[in-house]
């Protein structure tokens, strides 16, 4: 599988946002995370890092 886990990027930590993650959309000032499960967060965050061979998304909070 191909998912990847959305961690957010906070006092220069990764603190895991979503595992499993198949859908990112922007919403606005922020981004839409959807997870193959159906689970969604939104968070105010930016791209920060993607990390495709450790199936990491890296995001920033705004």
């Amino acid at each position: 599988m191909c998912e990847a886990t959305a961690f957010l990027l906070k006092n220069g930590r990764e603190e895991v946002l979503l595992p499993d993650v198949d859908i990112i959309e922007p919403e606005g000032d922020s981004l839409r995370l959807v997870s193959i499960f159906g689970e969604q967060k939104v968070v105010k965050a930016a791209f920060y890092q993607l990390r495709l061979g450790e199936h990491k998304i890296i995001l920033q909070a705004k």
